[in-house]
């Protein structure tokens, strides 16, 4: 693997920025190579995949870019009061890794993750911009982001969404996105993969079988899986491996 720390300055942001970014070892120059976007949680910043999990080491073998941005607490939402964060990762930062590195554009070779708010920021990516990404995954989701916001982080929900009346809104509110854009069969088609996790001793657990629910309801492509495990490193160390395996990399095997 070859990994590389990019700092640069967004104009989106109107600041400097930072992802991490592990390669594959070898490269076919002749192909552009899928990319997974891999999103911190709350308390987190684009180092932490690295530093708390093997990330690095499960994906060797694999023709996958991965992309780690810091999106520090911003719920990856373009703020209330703050920077526009979900316009940064939608739109900015592709384009600059693209011009970076040798990354595909097409929807089918674009893929996003995350946990916990990174979770939540990989679901709210891919559900309000279907035509951009294949797959999304979350594991240990904050997807019901109103009441956990408002009772656990009111500055962080003040700051990103303003009120809880505007969190419950989409683009914010995933719930009302999916019912908005899914909600018939021909939007169900439109639909990215989606894979979703969460322990059973999470505080986010009932949380995301409320969202699993209204997934199945909807009949979206999701794969769901829960187990024991709380809101922790190892239960993500783990299930990283799984988003990994379930990722649609076959007609890239090729690449390297």
């Amino acid at each position: 693997m070859a990994l590389f720390h990019a700092n640069f300055y967004s104009e989106t942001l109107k600041m400097q920025s930072n992802a991490n970014v592990i390669l594959p070892a070898k490269i076919n120059p002749a192909k552009k190579l899928p990319v997974l976007y891999l999103l911190h949680g709350l308390s987190d910043d684009h180092t932490m995949w690295q530093r708390r999990t093997s990330i690095e080491r499960y994906a060797a073998d694999l023709p996958l870019a991965i992309v780690m941005p810091n999106a520090h607490r911003s719920f990856y939402t373009d703020m209330a009061h703050g920077a526009s964060y979900f316009t940064y990762v939608a739109d900015e930062l592709p384009l600059l890794m693209r011009s970076y590195f040798p990354i595909s554009e097409r929807r089918e070779d674009n893929f996003v993750a995350g946990l916990s708010m990174g979770g939540y920021g990989a679901f709210k990516l891919a559900l309000n911009r279907p035509a951009q990404y294949a797959a999304a995954a979350s594991l240990s989701g904050a997807l019901n982001i109103g009441r956990r916001l408002e009772e656990a982080f009111p500055d962080v929900l003040a700051n990103a969404f303003a009120s809880p009346a505007e969190a419950a809104r989409p683009p914010h509110n995933l719930f009302a996105v999916a019912e908005r854009s899914f909600g018939n069969p021909a939007g169900v088609r439109t639909c990215p993969a989606l894979f979703q996790c969460c322990g059973t001793e999470d505080h986010l657990y009932q949380d995301n079988l409320d969202f699993r629910d209204h997934a199945i309801r909807l009949k979206l492509p999701l794969v769901y899986s829960d187990g024991p495990g709380g809101h922790m490193w190892d239960y993500w160390d783990a299930r990283i491996r799984d988003v990994l395996a379930w990722l649609p990399l076959d007609m890239a095997r090729g690449l390297l």
